[in-house]
């Protein structure tokens, strides 16, 4: 019985745990970088938020990539399709993020975080895949949109993003 409580804790995986542990932070690192804006204007889902939705795309994609590994060995007659895993986490992480989004009192809320949500997901998945360049590549731009994009449009109209900026995101 210890035999084989030990042989599944033994288990090996196809990516060395190095590279699992460089896939796993940095999802979580450029997650985090995205949902810090987020949570520096005090917003529903912020870095926290931004960062666990990250890791969780990327350990899906991680999973994928074991189970694809192990080809029949694990599900006789199974039949494989990496692209559902990304399907799910698209869909999943679009609920939550249109959770987020309310109307009220004739105004949108919320449609910027729960877009970065979304975003964050993909961002997760690549790191998940080892696309590197893909997740910093997106990671740069959203945060420049979600940031630098927000500076300009409170800067060039500060009456229409006052009232905005108090309730929304």
């Amino acid at each position: 019985m210890y035999d084989s409580l030990l042989n599944e804790l033994a288990a090996t995986t196809v990516l060395p745990p190095g590279i699992l542990a460089m896939r796993l932070a940095g999802a979580v690192l450029l997650c985090g970088l995205i949902g810090f804006e987020r949570e520096s204007r005090a917003r529903p889902a912020g870095l926290r938020t931004h960062m666990l939705v990250g890791l969780a795309a990327a350990v899906y994609c991680i999973l994928m990539l074991e189970l694809m590994s192990r080809g029949d060995s694990y599900a006789e007659g199974a039949r494989m399709d990496p692209i559902r895993v990304i399907e799910a986490v698209t869909s999943g992480v679009a609920f939550l993020a249109a959770g987020l989004i309310v109307f009220s009192q004739g105004k949108v809320h919320g449609l910027t975080t729960g877009a970065s949500l979304w975003l964050t997901a993909s961002v997760g998945l690549a790191c998940g895949l080892g696309l590197w360049v893909v997740a910093v590549l997106v990671t740069v731009p959203a945060i420049t949109i979600i940031w630098l994009v927000g500076i300009a449009e409170r800067k060039l109209a500060p009456d229409k993003r006052q009232n905005y900026d108090s309730r929304s995101g």
